[in-house]
């Protein structure tokens, strides 16, 4: 399980109760029926006709993938990058081969499966970028999925809250208190239900699968990186220092915000030169006094 989806839902959900159970006299009447249909219906209505069938039917494994934790091993990928590199220099295709068989990174297999080939790399790096763009895309319009949910409910939200007030209208006059606040329910809950499916639900995944996809792509770029140095037969120790920067983590790469290291002792003096005069010291004593 993903700690971080865990741990916002759980937090959402205790605060929700929280706040239903301290604000309100029954909590009962934060459940309408007919509000939550006229949000739920509605949005998923829409979601069908904007979507084809095929790509509606993926929410579910969609959410499931928010909630599995999917952490991708780079220093793994790494490795296995420097190994077969340091194999391919010396020019052993039958043990990059064996090696090729342990990779369980389809894209790094298949760069290393075209090295392996003899395929010209200017082919194989363009074959990997639409790999990656491809991935990319996809995932996109996956997380665009639930960005688009997001701006439905509100307004299936406004609408049935349009639905409470003409039916609240309808009965004004003659109607019961009763009858009045049922419709007049019918109008806010649905509003609140449209703004909670909206923030708390659709917009968290879709951010959560945006960042999944820039990790993925990252993860990719670095093997083709890799691959590239390959072709070009690079020494291992060089694969592995381009590849570590990639992985690294570093907020700033030229301050760090830590404080100034005090120059050393050597550092802070410097040597006059054999051929240039001293320089002369300056008086700091006091001027003296002006003749009267």
């Amino acid at each position: 399980m993903n700690p971080s989806t865990v741990i916002g839902a759980v937090v959402g959900l205790l605060t929700l109760i929280i706040v239903v159970a301290l604000s309100a006299n029954d909590a009962s009447m934060y459940f309408n029926l007919p509000g939550l249909a006229i949000v739920l219906g509605g949005t998923c209505a829409a979601l069908f006709i904007a979507y084809p069938l095929q790509e509606v039917v993926r929410i579910f494994k969609l959410v499931r993938t928010v909630f599995r934790n999917d952490q991708h091993d780079q220093q793994r990928d790494i490795e296995e990058l420097v190994s077969m590199a340091q194999l391919w220099m010396n020019a052993d295709v039958h043990k990059v081969e064996h090696e090729l068989k342990k990779v369980s990174n389809p894209f790094l297999r298949t760069g290393v499966q075209l090295i392996i080939d003899n395929t010209p790399e200017d082919q194989i790096i363009e074959l990997l970028k639409w790999r990656v763009a491809r991935l990319r895309a996809r995932e996109q319009a996956e997380a665009q999925m639930f960005r688009v949910m997001a701006t439905f409910a509100p307004a299936f939200g406004m609408l049935g809250t349009l639905v409470g007030l003409i039916n609240l209208m309808g009965v004004l006059g003659d109607g019961s208190m009763q009858t009045i606040g049922q419709q007049l329910a019918i109008g806010l809950m649905t509003t609140f239900y449209g703004i909670l499916l909206a923030n708390l639900v659709c917009k968290p995944i879709a951010l959560k699968l945006e960042r999944r996809t820039a990790r993925r792509v990252e993860s990719m770029n670095m093997v083709l990186q890799g691959i590239s140095m390959m072709c070009e037969k690079r020494g291992p120790a060089m694969v592995r220092e381009t590849l570590n920067s990639f992985v690294m983590h570093v907020e700033d790469e030229i301050y760090d915000g830590g404080a100034a290291q005090p120059k050393s002792k050597a550092e802070g003096q410097v040597k006059p030169s054999a051929t240039a005069p001293a320089a002369a010291p300056v008086s700091i004593a006091r001027p003296a006094p002006a003749r009267q």
